[in-house]
């Protein structure tokens, strides 16, 4: 059973770290516990499904990938699972999916590629091209970015 510090150190780690290199000592320090009694409640949300993974949201374009591209690619089938994987391994790339194939669409597979400018986004798709000689390909250029959150499971007013 949860309690209330429980809720309320929930609440903490379901928003934004704090900036700086230990960030749960800030927020042990707002719920009072310290550093290592933060991180073995975190263990024990973790051990008993109460939480089951904490992920990390880049802001690209605040950090300067302002160029951001969906590549789509028409990989062959039987090539796909090999393909797909030499793909993912690219630190450019955040995203990898393999989707089906739509009448007029021949593309199976698509990569979420970060770059500064699109000559760079499309230098990326081109070394990828190369690595797994899959050559027919487009870039979709990102035009907004949209709104990321996170599930909120404990509000203020619990």
């Amino acid at each position: 059973m949860l309690t209330e510090l429980d809720k309320r150190l929930i609440r903490l780690l379901q928003e934004d770290l704090p900036a700086g290199p230990r960030p749960y000592a800030v927020i042990g320090d707002q719920v009072g516990l310290s550093e290592a009694a933060v991180l073995d409640r975190i263990h024990d949300y973790l051990a008993k499904g109460y939480v089951r993974r904490f992920g990390a949201v880049l802001r690209h374009r605040k950090a300067g990938f302002t160029a951001n591209a969906m590549v789509v690619w028409d990989v062959p089938a039987e090539r796909a699972v090999a393909v797909g994987n030499l793909m993912a391994v690219f630190p450019e790339v955040s995203h990898c999916y393999e989707r089906p194939r739509f009448p007029g669409w021949p593309f199976s597979h698509y990569t979420m590629l970060h770059g500064r400018t699109r000559e760079e986004c499309a230098a990326i798709a081109a070394r990828i091209a190369a690595k797994t000689g899959v050559n027919h390909y487009r870039l979709l250029f990102s035009t907004a970015e949209l709104k990321k959150t996170s599930m909120r499971y404990f509000y203020a007013e619990d």
